[in-house]
């Protein structure tokens, strides 16, 4: 490889030195391409994009962004310009051959380097890159159309599994967005203790105490919908069919059973039996009485929301439900559409593709 490469070593730097920051920070490992974390320390020599990583345990990287390395670290620099596709190729022949040969007993360092042979495509007494080039074009362009296969068949199990796979409006779906685009749909404010006879809560929790599992738990903030962590803890179990409201109002629907934080309220009922769209149009008048009203000098706190007022269809004094189910549902598939399209016309492709090749 001495014939293809110029070397050089990264530098050290230990842990409690590290400045945060936006580079990349190459150390040994294979986890995450051996990207330890991200620093700002200007000491570090930064190494450009376009180059290869050897570490001590001779895991093999191509670099496509600029970086730092600790001492650890080989990188690798073009004597003559290499094609990047050509250089992926070259990084799967060096992992190939240096594959369990090195250890913390028997690391890869610069001698190692000059020691080190790969077999290389030639053409006409040259190496091909063309051909290194071309082959991992067609292994890219093979792995893309897999997983957008892939991904585009889970979107249409999802749609069907979901019920959104049939996007065209009911004749009632089309009517209630008309009256209520017109003007023709009248409303009333019911407080959230009117609609709602469990107001609770969550309870503290902190990062340290938080067992891992798979009960999604949420905090405030709006990043995954509050959800921080996933966890096991037998502590602040909410039901689904939930809404939650965090300090600062954000407001979300939950079709799953839930752990919640001290921050955040829950609000449902077990008395009645509201359907999924019902709650989804709760959560969005909610979201609405609450906008810019809290912040983190006026948190939010569900004791004081008992007699707080959303706007709601009406009938007969009560809430039309009617009429927020259709309206949700409509919505929904208003939303849906552009997706379920674009899914449709995927799957053609794909399915044409396939018989194409059979």
């Amino acid at each position: 490889m001495k014939d293809l490469f110029t070397i050089k070593r990264g530098k050290r730097l230990t842990v409690e030195n590290r400045v945060k920051g936006n580079r990349p920070l190459i150390t040994a490992g294979y986890e995450n391409t051996g990207v330890a974390e991200f620093i700002g320390n200007n000491n570090q020599e930064i190494f450009p994009e376009d180059t290869i990583t050897i570490d001590m345990f001779a895991n093999t990287f191509y670099r496509n962004y600029s970086y730092s390395a600790d001492d650890n670290i080989l990188v690798l620099f073009d004597k003559e310009k290499i094609p990047s596709k050509a250089k992926n190729f070259i990084v799967g022949l060096i992992n190939k051959v240096l594959s369990t040969k090195f250890s913390y007993g028997k690391q890869y360092r610069m001698g190692s380097f000059e020691e080190t042979k790969i077999q290389l495509p030639i053409k006409n007494g040259k190496i091909n890159f063309s051909f290194m080039e071309k082959f991992i074009a067609e292994l890219e362009a093979e792995h893309i159309a897999e997983l957008e296969a892939e991904h585009i068949a889970e979107l249409e199990a999802y749609l069907v599994a979901t019920g959104l796979k049939d996007h065209t409006l009911t004749v009632k779906e089309q009517q209630v967005l008309d009256d209520f685009e017109n003007g023709k749909i009248t409303f009333k404010e019911f407080t959230y203790e009117s609609i709602f006879n469990k107001i609770v809560q969550g309870r503290r929790l902190t990062k340290n105490d938080q067992i891992s599992g798979d009960i999604p738990f949420v905090m405030a903030g709006t990043t995954n919908t509050g959800v921080v962590n996933y966890i096991s803890n037998p502590v602040a179990s909410f039901p689904k069919n939930s809404i939650t409201i965090d300090i600062f109002g954000n407001t979300f629907y939950r079709s799953y059973n839930f752990g919640a934080g001290d921050d955040t309220g829950v609000y449902w009922s077990d008395e009645k039996n509201y359907s999924k769209e019902t709650m989804l149009f709760f959560a969005a008048s909610m979201g609405k009485s609450l906008f810019g009203k809290f912040d983190f000098g006026k948190k939010l706190r569900s004791s004081q929301s008992l007699n707080f007022k959303m706007k709601l269809p009406f009938i007969n004094k009560q809430p039309n439900y009617i009429i927020m189910e259709t309206f949700i549902s409509a919505i929904q598939k208003l939303v849906i559409k552009d997706v379920v399209l674009y899914a449709d016309k995927k799957i053609a492709t794909t399915k044409s593709v396939v018989e194409k090749e059979i």
